[in-house]
């Protein structure tokens, strides 16, 4: 998802959105787990969309 996006969501967008990025995330993990993950480096790039993510919100609470 592209950060402009991102910043144009409220906060119940978001914390949906980081919702949806936790269950790939644990489900990518379980993948894993099991050596059925083939491209490894998307676990990181989730970790990166939640860590944004995360830090929008606290933008957001901050500036309200």
């Amino acid at each position: 998802m592209d950060i402009r996006q991102t910043r144009e969501m409220n906060i119940d967008e978001l914390e949906l959105e980081l919702e949806d990025l936790h269950e790939e995330y644990f489900n990518l993990r379980y993948q894993k787990k099991m050596n059925r993950l083939e491209d490894t480096s998307k676990i990181n790039k989730i970790k990166k969309n939640i860590a944004r993510i995360k830090t929008l919100i606290n933008e957001k609470k901050m500036s309200e």
